[in-house]
């Protein structure tokens, strides 16, 4: 049988596709590993560079255990004291509040906390935000004792609520929430050794910084120039101004808006905004958990009207 002439060099056209197709496919897959062991490498240098993030103990810092928490400190022992009573305060009433979530501690490893004796020395040794007063880098809280404070505990409260989020009830991280949660204890005050969550305690951050918020009574207004961030963009983080330069802004409604949802027309929203918390507060959660977003804006907007009204009536 005679072979067609140009049989061959179809032959030799489909051999060499085919030869360029396993090659591309080869490429490709090459491509494909490189990027994934690319990939491990940062993920290993990222977590060398988190075990390395936290800064050395102080070489006079103490060590102190209570019953949830271990404490490294340089403060003397009445403030370590006093700090402890306000952590472990904050862990009775975060595991009231959110009992579903959090287990028995047994077997559980303590909460590690870093305390510094004054500002200065946290300043000399914060690896966080330059502005920070204290920060949480897992498995660490920062703070330092504010003695020329009222109330002197209220930065460790703060940042000792994100390590319960965190490590404790497991809380997905959505900022809006996390921050919200920890400037809702961190601003609660402690009476007769109890936290007491909603109560609110003035001389806490961002609390004292409400009288200075300047709304004007007009939601769209205060949009309109900066001072308000709409709801969308708080809960998004979509088209929202930069937080370093509008770092008190935010902590105010971040503060604002967990303690509406918990506190308004007498926890209205609290048990669904308990169940969004755990969910991860992402907007669509929210509006079906709470509501409309544009409607619930307005009543929250009103709600830190009359809070703000109801500190400049006291002379704060």
């Amino acid at each position: 049988m005679r072979l067609r002439p140009w049989l061959p060099f179809i032959i030799g056209i489909v051999a060499i596709t085919a030869m360029l197709l396993y090659w591309r496919h080869w490429i490709h897959e090459q491509r494909v590993l490189e990027k994934a062991q690319a990939k491990a490498q940062i993920a290993k240098r990222s977590v060398r560079r988190d075990r390395a993030a936290h800064p050395a103990p102080l070489p006079d810092a103490k060590h102190v255990e209570s019953a949830h928490y271990a404490i490294t400190t340089t403060a003397d022992a009445a403030q370590t004291q006093r700090v402890v009573d306000a952590v472990e305060a904050l862990y009775v009433a975060y595991g009231r509040l959110f009992s579903a979530h959090v287990a028995p501690a047994a077997g559980r490893e303590k909460l590690k906390l870093t305390l510094y004796a004054y500002r200065e020395q946290f300043k000399a040794n914060n690896y966080s935000m330059p502005w920070a007063e204290a920060y949480y880098l897992r498995p660490i809280c920062y703070a330092y004792y504010a003695k020329s404070d009222r109330n002197p505990y209220h930065w460790m409260i703060h940042e000792a609520t994100h390590q319960l989020n965190a490590e404790v009830a497991g809380f997905r991280k959505a900022k809006w929430i996390d921050e919200g949660l920890a400037t809702y204890f961190g601003t609660s005050r402690l009476e007769r050794g109890r936290l007491i969550p909603g109560a609110i305690d003035p001389d806490t951050y961002p609390v004292w910084w409400l009288t200075n918020a300047g709304l004007t009574g007009s939601l769209d207004d205060d949009i309109e120039a900066g001072r308000w961030i709409p709801i969308r963009a708080i809960i998004t983080g979509r088209d929202a101004p930069n937080i370093n330069s509008n770092v008190n802004r935010y902590y105010i409604q971040y503060w604002s808006l967990s303690h509406f949802l918990f506190h308004y027309e007498n926890g209205r929203y609290a048990a669904a905004y308990k169940r969004l918390i755990a969910e991860g507060g992402t907007l669509e959660h929210f509006e079906k958990r709470i509501g409309p977003a544009d409607r619930i804006e307005y009543q929250w907007y009103r709600y830190l009207q009359g809070k703000i009204q109801a500190m400049t009536a006291d002379g704060r």
